[in-house]
């Protein structure tokens, strides 16, 4: 099985392309091992031909041409310079300067792959800049030597080169030192280096300055030219080392992301993937099986060693302060890059593949698991964790099983505790149920064993980060313009407005976008359970109710903060939804001057608000005869704007109605202005149907008129 050995350093003049040169005539020479020495040190090209006095007439760039041409080529040692007198193939990477931006990642990975077809050893002199290039030839690796003099210069940079390598979840145990000029007088200790570089030394190669400098100007490898000296002999043990100490390389085994929608992974055969299946595994795509559980097993295998190492029970993760999040989660996702290697034995050739199973296990560890993905997709508006194999998720209003799943039902109540823990909140047998959010603003629900029969469940409603306005509802076909306009006339002439639907039918957004028309110069108090509501007001008092202590005290309902609102003079008084006792406090403050308010609540019909309202009322334990409440209603609401989730997913404002007062001693009179009449459904299941004006004309109609609210009567006539 080919090898590819990488030598790297950033600091120039430690002896990187000595040692990459020495150690390949070493291999090849000596141990008569097929070896390739790639010249890569763009900002030093010719160094390498000069130390073994050739001139190469091909680089890799003719390489690559002639590869692309003929994929199939069966050799391509014809296309490198046979070094007879050492018994190693060389190939430049370039032959002149200005080829060197012609260089990238794409060329290079197809000739390495021509390469460790042909090869025992791939010798790699890497340069010492990171480039895309670089990174490339770091994915074909099975061992990286990093060369490192004993300076403090030299070990700072190696230690930034080792930060730079993790960042790229490449595993320590793919890394080791060779450190050159190790007995230099006035140098740092090999074990002072030891303790600075978290990396095996696994080569100390003494100060040989007037050998080396002598082998350098007869233009023969040093390892050749002076066999006895003892920089030549320690050489030559790193190359007898390398052969026979397997454990010194990590296995390389390449796996593709899909190349289109559907498409599984595709992997070479090889032990590891074999033992764990990987083909369609944590990354499938969307839809597709979920992963294996020898998957799982190797990630409760890697948590337990992120336990062990970071004392994760005890780790304190404040998912509210950015900078320190961030801080533990590069900690960790180094911790698992290596965990990977040592339990795998074998190195993801893929930088994307790697990225991706380092983030989820991160992800299971540190933040909200298999659901960190789902949060942060725009697409995705509620995320229902029913238990620790069933995530479900609305996406463009339709419900789909996702693939995702978690490791264990623990699992699921760590990503619990982790969001409601630095909001000062709890859940266990005791209180088993919990309102919360996200720092987001997405809403959260959990409920938990011994109410939840099927494991933790978990729902999150999420929260927009972009503020829709009218344009986007006209967009999307959720009204027509003659609503959006009679709608901002009602908001204008501070009408009192119900929004009204089932869940996830738009409520919220919809008075979200009501609300950009409220006059800046009035003052706004807002009042919710859990806060929803984004105004782009900026005299705007935001309040949230508080639920009980952990002694079942200190509890402050909406009602609490509606009534305390009353006292804060506000011009507007929005309830995010009205559930309770708090619907006969909005009644009387809308019958008593505060016009202009608005709430939610649900109903599934502009008629079925008035039930709703009338048994909430009931419910609060207001003795009171249903016919006051009835004409509390009636005097209070002006108008009702009814939202509705459809079939195919799609959420329309399907009804907007105007209260007119009670029309007998008993009946509240609705009048319909606009409606959505669904006429049928198309193949592909989208509803069919327009939005008509009924005919009816609003009784505040010269109201507007007189407040300069221009405003057709032409929009309510059907036939126009």
């Amino acid at each position: 099985m080919s090898k590819t050995i990488v030598i790297f350093s950033t600091k120039g003049g430690v002896g990187k392309t000595l040692v990459a040169t020495n150690l390949a005539v070493s291999l090849g020479f000596y141990l008569r091992k097929k070896v390739a020495l790639i010249d890569l040190d763009l900002q030093g090209a010719g160094d390498m031909p000069r130390w073994l006095d050739i001139k190469a007439d091909k680089s890799m760039l003719d390489l690559a041409e002639a590869l692309k041409k003929n994929p199939a080529k069966s050799s391509v040692t014809e296309d490198l310079l046979h070094v007879e007198k050492y018994s190693i193939d060389f190939l430049p990477a370039v032959l002149k300067p200005n080829q060197i931006f012609r260089v990238d990642s794409e060329k290079i990975k197809t000739v390495l792959d021509a390469l460790e077809k042909e090869y025992d050893y791939v010798i790699i002199d890497a340069g010492r800049a990171f480039t895309e290039s670089l990174f490339s030839v770091f994915n074909h690796a099975n061992l990286i030597l990093l060369v490192v003099t004993p300076d403090i210069l030299s070990v700072y940079q190696t230690k930034w080169s080792l930060d730079v390598l993790q960042s790229l979840y490449i595993p320590l145990g793919m890394i080791k030192i060779v450190l050159n000029r190790a007995q230099s007088l006035g140098g740092v200790s090999w074990q002072e280096v030891r303790a600075a570089i978290p990396c095996d030394i696994i080569s100390r190669i003494p100060s040989e300055g007037k050998a080396a400098g002598l082998a350098l100007n007869r233009r023969v490898p040093l390892v050749v030219d002076c066999l006895n000296c003892k920089a030549s002999q320690t050489i030559r043990k790193l190359s007898t080392d390398l052969t026979e100490d397997e454990s010194l390389f990590l296995k390389h085994h390449e796996i593709a992301l899909p190349t289109a929608a559907g498409e599984g992974f595709f992997a070479k055969e090889g032990d590891f993937w074999k033992k764990f299946k990987l083909g369609r595994d944590a990354f499938t795509p969307e839809g597709e099986d979920k992963e294996p559980d020898e998957i799982i097993e190797l990630k409760k295998r890697i948590h337990q060693r992120l336990i062990e190492k970071l004392d994760l029970k005890h780790l304190e993760i404040d998912m509210n302060d950015p900078a320190k999040a961030q801080a533990i989660r590069e900690k960790t996702e180094r911790v698992i890059t290596n965990a990977l290697a040592e339990e795998t034995g074998v190195f993801l050739s893929s930088p994307d593949v790697r990225k991706r199973l380092v983030k989820e296990i991160t992800d299971e560890a540190l933040g909200l698991g298999p659901l960190e993905d789902l949060v942060n997709d725009p697409d995705i508006s509620d995320i229902m964790v029913n238990n620790k194999n069933q995530i479900y998720i609305e996406r463009h209003g339709k419900l789909e099983l996702s693939p995702k799943r978690f490791l264990s039902n623990d699992q699921v109540r760590q990503v619990i505790e982790r969001i409601i823990a630095p909001l000062g909140r709890r859940i266990d047998e005791s209180a088993p149920m919990v309102d919360a959010r996200l720092s987001d603003g997405s809403r959260v629900n959990a409920i938990i064993p011994p109410l939840s029969l099927t494991g933790p469940t978990l729902t999150i409603r999420k929260f927009g980060r972009e503020r829709l306005v009218m344009d986007d509802l006209l967009r999307l076909n959720t009204l027509t313009k003659p609503m959006a306009d009679f709608m901002q006339a009602c908001i204008l002439s501070r009408k009192n407005i119900i929004v009204s639907g089932g869940t996830g039918s738009g409520k919220t957004t919809v008075l979200n976008v009501l609300s950009i028309f409220i006059p800046a110069s009035e003052r706004i108090v807002t009042i919710e359970d859990a806060a929803e509501i984004k105004l782009k007001q900026e005299h705007w008092v935001r309040l949230e109710s508080r639920p009980p202590n952990v002694e079942g005290k200190g509890a402050i309902t909406s009602r609490d903060l509606f009534r305390n609102s009353l006292r804060m003079r506000p011009d507007r008084i929005i309830i995010g939804e009205c559930r309770g006792a708090e619907t006969l406090d909005m009644l009387q403050a809308m019958n008593t001057g505060h016009d202009g308010s608005m709430t939610t609540i649900h109903a599934n019909s502009t008629r079925d608000v008035i039930s709703r309202m009338d048994s909430m009322i009931l419910m609060s334990g207001a003795e009171l005869p249903v016919r006051a409440i009835r004409e509390m209603i009636a005097s209070a609401i002006n108008i009702i704007i009814h939202t509705a989730r459809l079939s195919d997913g799609s959420r329309k404002v399907t009804q907007i109605s105007e209260m007119i007062g009670m029309i007998d001693e008993e009946h509240i009179g609705l009048k319909d202005i606009f409606m959505f009449k669904q006429s049928g459904i198309d193949k592909d299941g989208k509803v069919l149907g327009e939005f008509k004006p009924t005919g009816y004309i609003p009784s505040f109609m010269e109201i507007l008129k007189v407040q300069g609210i221009l405003i057709s009567n032409d929009i309510f006539n059907p036939a126009l």
